[in-house]
């Protein structure tokens, strides 16, 4: 087995063994009606009006997916994690159109070229160990004039702490873990060919973060919407 295999399962392995406590927090959040709003608007104002066919890659538990599939669009979302996924297929079922939920590698999504309107993710870019590749891969996913819409932060510019399944050797092969700066994340996406990139910072999520808590292990601080265009 090699290195990047060993880390690619160790990743998998944690976000999977994270899966309820993820999980726990993400249905406190859904089930606050103002945090739900907020997102919504997030979502409603980045993306096309649907009908629109949206990947959302590293979908974890389902937060986007779920909210773009009540909204209208047609959602596939995918990961690499077991647990994560279960945990979004049983809140799925509840949908009358629910998005369909499958295993599949955020950093090369197995779906022909020009497939999707959009791409989104939320908080998946720092955890990949090659953004660059997704990113392109990405692109070529998405028809002439299709969007990216990545939501994420620099969530550790001090440092990651030590953690017993994340543990240093994995964090070396992720470029954006400990990024000073969400320029470090545009720059990728300006690099992988998207036209059009801005970054929004969304100080109304922060506002809400701060009066209703994150999750374990994060501080409160600026998240950022960056988007793009597929020429």
């Amino acid at each position: 087995m090699t290195d990047v295999t060993t880390a690619q399962d160790n990743i998998n392995r944690y976000w999977t063994e994270r899966a309820d406590s993820y999980d726990a927090h993400h249905r406190k959040q859904i089930g606050n009606a103002e945090i739900k709003a907020g997102w919504t608007d997030v979502w409603r104002r980045a993306l096309p009006a649907p009908p629109a066919r949206v990947l959302d890659v590293g979908t974890g538990t389902g937060h986007v997916a779920l909210i773009l599939a009540e909204l209208g669009y047609d959602v596939i979302g995918t990961d690499l994690a077991e647990g994560m996924l279960e945990k979004a297929r049983e809140k799925a079922a509840a949908l009358p159109h629910p998005p369909e939920l499958l295993v599949g590698d955020a950093v090369a999504p197995d779906f022909p070229p020009g497939s999707f309107d959009v791409v989104t993710n939320r908080y998946l870019l720092w955890t990949l160990r090659t953004p660059e590749v997704a990113l392109r891969h990405w692109r070529a996913l998405l028809r002439p004039g299709g969007m990216l819409a990545a939501v994420d932060s620099t969530w550790f510019p001090s440092g990651v702490g030590p953690d017993p399944l994340y543990d240093r050797t994995v964090l070396s092969q992720l470029p954006l873990a400990e990024a000073a700066t969400i320029d470090e994340s545009a720059a990728l996406v300006r690099a992988a060919g998207f036209a059009d990139v801005v970054v929004t910072p969304l100080p109304e999520i922060l506002e809400l973060d701060r009066r209703h808590g994150v999750a374990d292990g994060h501080e409160v601080q600026l998240q950022f919407l960056i988007t793009g265009r597929a020429a």
